[in-house]
């Protein structure tokens, strides 16, 4: 129910003292079997209020943003934006709940991003004209794009929401994106140079997750709960590219080599994951490594029972890294250069915590 986020700022307010914290996180530790850094803990509910608040918030920004739209297509996003921001000063900054607040900020970007394509849908046309070049399409979208960054930084600057930083990274990386296609040009830039451009961008949005975790490595601020978002964000963004590269996307079997190295790739990911400590690599590609095992089996003879035996083999196989995940991650650890692991999360043997944020 509560986070270490909570927990520090117990200690911060004076309600706890550090040590009361540590003996209690040694406690937790010890029933888990597991340190607490290993759970991957993040707040989401914190009692079924926080569903209650967040359904009624939906509600109420759909009637919001219906409302607007009837009036013209920019108040819709103006509305939302406003409204969330609105429910936040009680709901996040008094209240501290962790779902509403998920959904308010995602709700306040939405908002910002949607009352620019609202202006647009309604004098896009007499600005632009019937037929925008593809370049002037790109970098207006980048435009919207970094205009949704800047709102997400003063949202995480007003309430610190952890999501909000992946929320504004994704914007960014959008903007990125877009800069590029337009400086490209061609009325239809391919679609490996798009996938390529997002496997960078995620790649760089990892490197930040990175940066976060480094920052609190025994995982007991905010900061984790900032670097658990940006690697979801990241995941797929590096995943689904590298896939799609390979010709796992288009819509048709795979030979065996191919379905080989998807199977290599995602021992990869599983590698990189034991090192840093996250999972989110791994459900990110776990559908390509399903596909892949599924054709391997049917190349095999196995056809009527390859969905069964590839969800059997990978079930198996997750369920046990599970069971042995600190096992593991100490073996993969002990082979890296001691300047790198010592960059890594400390899962492995303890460090001195670090000061909230």
């Amino acid at each position: 129910m509560y986070s270490e986020s909570d927990l520090q700022a117990a200690v911060d307010a004076k309600v706890m003292t550090p040590e009361a914290v540590a003996a209690f996180r040694a406690h937790i530790a010890s029933v888990r079997a597991a340190p607490g850094a290993d759970e991957e803990s993040f707040r989401l509910i914190t009692g079924f209020n926080d569903i209650f608040v967040s359904i009624a918030a939906v509600i109420l920004l759909v009637a919001v943003g219906w409302i607007g739209q009837s009036i013209h297509p920019a108040l819709a996003g103006i509305g939302v934006a406003a409204t969330a921001w609105g429910l936040a000063e009680y709901f996040t900054r008094q209240r501290r709940m962790a779902l509403p607040s998920i959904v308010l900020v995602l709700a306040f970007a939405a908002g910002v991003f949607g009352s620019m394509v609202g202006f647009l849908v309604e004098h896009g046309e007499a600005i632009f004209g019937h037929h925008p070049h593809e370049t002037t399409i790109a970098i207006v979208a980048a435009g919207m794009a970094l205009v949704t960054a800047a709102a997400t930084w003063f949202h995480w600057k007003r309430f610190m929401v952890p999501i909000t930083v992946a929320a504004g990274s994704a914007a960014l990386a959008g903007t990125a994106v877009a800069l590029v296609l337009a400086i490209v040009g061609g009325n239809e830039p391919p679609i490996n140079l798009f996938m390529s451009l997002v496997l960078v961008a995620g790649l760089g949005i990892f490197a930040l997750a990175m940066w976060w975790d480094r920052s609190d490595r025994v995982r007991q601020t905010r900061r984790s709960d900032v670097a658990f978002w940006l690697h979801l964000l990241a995941a797929p963004m590096i995943a689904h590219p590298i896939f799609h590269l390979l010709g796992v996307t288009q819509g048709h079997d795979i030979g065996s080599g191919a379905a080989v190295m998807v199977i290599g790739i995602y021992i990869a990911f599983g590698l990189i994951a034991l090192a840093i400590d996250r999972r989110a690599l791994l459900v990110s590609a776990l559908a390509y490594v399903l596909f892949a095992l599924t054709q391997l089996f049917q190349t095999f003879g196995a056809v009527e029972l390859n969905v069964a035996l590839t969800a059997f083999v990978i079930g198996s196989a997750l369920l046990l890294l599970s069971a042995f995940w600190q096992n593991a991650r100490s073996v993969v650890v002990g082979f890296l250069p001691a300047g790198l692991a010592d960059q890594l999360p400390a899962t492995v043997r303890p460090v001195s915590p670090v000061p909230a944020s």
